[in-house]
């Protein structure tokens, strides 16, 4: 990933008010599309120009080709705030953070963790991140619902390794069970995916508990029974199971490994 900075300048008098809704109104624009990732940007007001750091998938990210109708609305209305459209600044890469995937893979998987800033839509192949840019819009011209449902799979998560209230419980429902509200929405937007972009889509549940390491390699797949999906040797060194008729991936419980 990399960091981009944005410089904002006002050709008119404005205000504070005009400014802040129009740049922050851009930047969630961009967020819902993928194009910066994150949920919280601070803005700062020098010497009459505002300016904001970024975290983006690719250097290339915020290129006119991969705007959102929401992103070119925005831009628009900096214009009504008095602002200039913003001048772009390259920082450099993000050391901390994973490489983006540039190739098509073979297949696709739904992943996320409370610790993860990137894409959720994973190349199968490597696990680097694909930008949601590069998929068709998923639901009224970007991907929002996807950010939405990834912001929710890590506060479960979150809440679960935390471990330290009685939500741990119900949190761990949502992760784990194939019959919660959240695997439900997640299922459902990976088939959207691999329609969108006709390459098999997975989606990963999560797994924690269990009896011991020989019940979990005899588990069955949640949703058709089938216990012909433990792998020979873990997908990238991460999912021991796949259900191609289903589209799932897991793990062997990590209280087991």
């Amino acid at each position: 990933m990399h960091v981009i900075e944005l410089r904002f300048e006002c050709f008119d008098n404005t205000t504070i008010t005009a400014a802040e809704q129009a740049i922050n109104g851009l930047l969630e624009a961009y967020r819902a599309n993928g194009q910066v990732l994150g949920r919280e940007f601070a803005v700062a007001f020098n010497e009459g120009e505002f300016r904001v750091r970024l975290l983006t998938p690719e250097k290339s990210s915020l290129a006119k080709r991969h705007n959102s109708p929401w992103v070119n609305v925005a831009l628009q209305d900096l214009t009504a705030a008095k602002i200039l459209a913003p001048r772009e600044k390259y920082i450099g890469q993000d050391i901390n953070s994973e490489v983006s995937s540039t190739d098509t893979p073979s297949w696709q998987v739904l992943y996320t963790s409370y610790v993860h800033m990137c894409s959720p839509v994973r190349n199968g192949d490597t696990l680097q991140p694909i930008p949601l840019y590069q998929l068709p819009a998923t639901f009224n011209g970007d991907h929002k619902r996807i950010i939405k449902w990834q912001t929710e799979w890590q506060a479960c998560d979150e809440l679960q390794m935390a471990a330290a209230t009685k939500a741990e419980f119900a949190a761990l429902e949502e992760l784990t069970s194939e019959k919660s509200d959240l695997f439900r929405r997640g299922w459902d937007l990976r088939g959207r995916i691999e329609y969108l972009t006709g390459i098999p889509t997975y989606y990963y549940l999560y797994r924690v508990g269990g009896e011991s390491l020989a019940t979990e390699q005899q588990r069955a797949c949640p949703r058709c029974g089938s216990k012909d999906w433990l792998q020979p040797q873990p997908l990238l060194d991460l999912f021991h199971f796949r259900c191609d008729n289903c589209r799932i991936v897991s793990n062997i419980s990590w209280d087991h490994l």
